[in-house]
């Protein structure tokens, strides 16, 4: 199964690889990850080396069922996804309808269930009667990014899959390939689990502007206490940046992390990479244990938003506790 992220996602191929080569093909799988990492399409690659007519751990692409495949037009791979918000216990009826009737007729059915987190509970329990009685030539693949959200009694009749998440320096040289700005691609990998999470920060509107603001706030929150707080108030509270909170505080974080990379002779890691000379000639000016407290005050300013404190007092508290120390 050729797949980008082969070498990321070796321990997934090597169970399908192996369940293929010894003919011993679970009724049900769970292929559980961080979105990203190319879960759908090894889904789609082990169900197109299922149907293959030749015997091998890989599809041949060659074979009359490899060609339906790659058409489009095999319609014993059925596709379920959330219908809304969810997926409903009548999709998982529809499927249970379509897979007893193509139960009476040979070969293989697959199934594959997107976003299998997002069953109701009554369509996971309908779901879990179909896997308590197994039928043989049916196989299921459930996609979740997170296998623990998945009932345990569904968890128990599958066979786990793990998927990985891409490595930083992976996800970056893809991202740059797609044509994103190096230096806003470095923080949104730093600030998403997978390829997918990355994509859609950077697709943020002011996501540009919200780094160079952290830059500033950066710079002027542990020295120039009143340059901060009119930075904050103008430039911030003033404008719709004040809606992105949440991306503007994790990014701070990231840049006091880059002053405690620099003193620990990492400058490959930092994050604002452009900063490299500021953050260098900065990064004593106070001590390891310091720039931590400086991360601990900005995940404090966090929560007492998450916690209904107006941000504006929340962050000006910040401020005030960033120039303490």
């Amino acid at each position: 199964m050729s797949l980008e992220h082969a070498d990321v996602q070796w321990k997934a191929q090597r169970i399908l690889k192996h369940a293929l080569q010894s003919d011993k093909i679970s009724h049900a799988y769970l292929f559980s990850g961080p979105s990203g990492t190319g879960r759908m399409e090894m889904a789609r690659q082990f169900a197109k080396a299922l149907f293959c007519s030749t015997d091998g751990w890989d599809a041949c692409g060659e074979c009359l069922e490899c060609r339906k495949f790659d058409h489009g037009n095999q319609s014993d791979l059925i596709m379920v996804a959330p219908d809304g918000q969810s997926i409903k216990i009548d999709q998982i009826r529809e499927l249970q309808r379509s897979l007893s009737y193509r139960s009476t007729q040979t070969g293989r059915v697959v199934y594959i269930i997107e976003a299998a987190e997002k069953m109701t509970i009554q369509a996971a329990n309908s779901l879990l009667k179909f896997l308590e009685e197994p039928v043989s030539p049916i196989v299921a693949i459930l996609i979740t990014d997170n296998g623990q959200a998945v009932l345990p009694t569904i968890r128990s009749r599958t066979q786990w899959v793990p998927f990985l998440p891409m490595l930083p320096e992976a996800m970056l040289e893809r991202l740059v390939a797609e044509g994103a700005s190096p230096l806003l691609a470095r923080a949104a990998v730093q600030l998403s689990s997978g390829l997918d999470g990355a994509r859609q920060i950077l697709q943020q509107n002011g996501f540009a502007e919200i780094r160079n603001l952290v830059i500033q706030l950066g710079k002027e929150s542990t020295s120039r206490f009143t340059a901060a707080m009119i930075t904050a108030q103008q430039q911030l509270f003033k404008t719709d940046l004040a809606n992105h909170m949440d991306l503007l505080l994790s990014l701070l974080t990231l840049w006091f992390k880059d002053l405690t990379q620099v003193q620990a002779g990492r400058q490959d890691k930092l994050v604002f990479i452009d900063q490299l000379e500021w953050i260098s000639s900065n990064a004593y000016n106070r001590s390891f244990a310091g720039w931590v407290s400086c991360m601990e005050h900005v995940l404090e300013a966090g929560k007492r938003m998450r916690a209904n404190v107006s941000p504006q007092l929340a962050f000006e508290q910040l401020l005030v506790n960033l120039q303490e120390g």
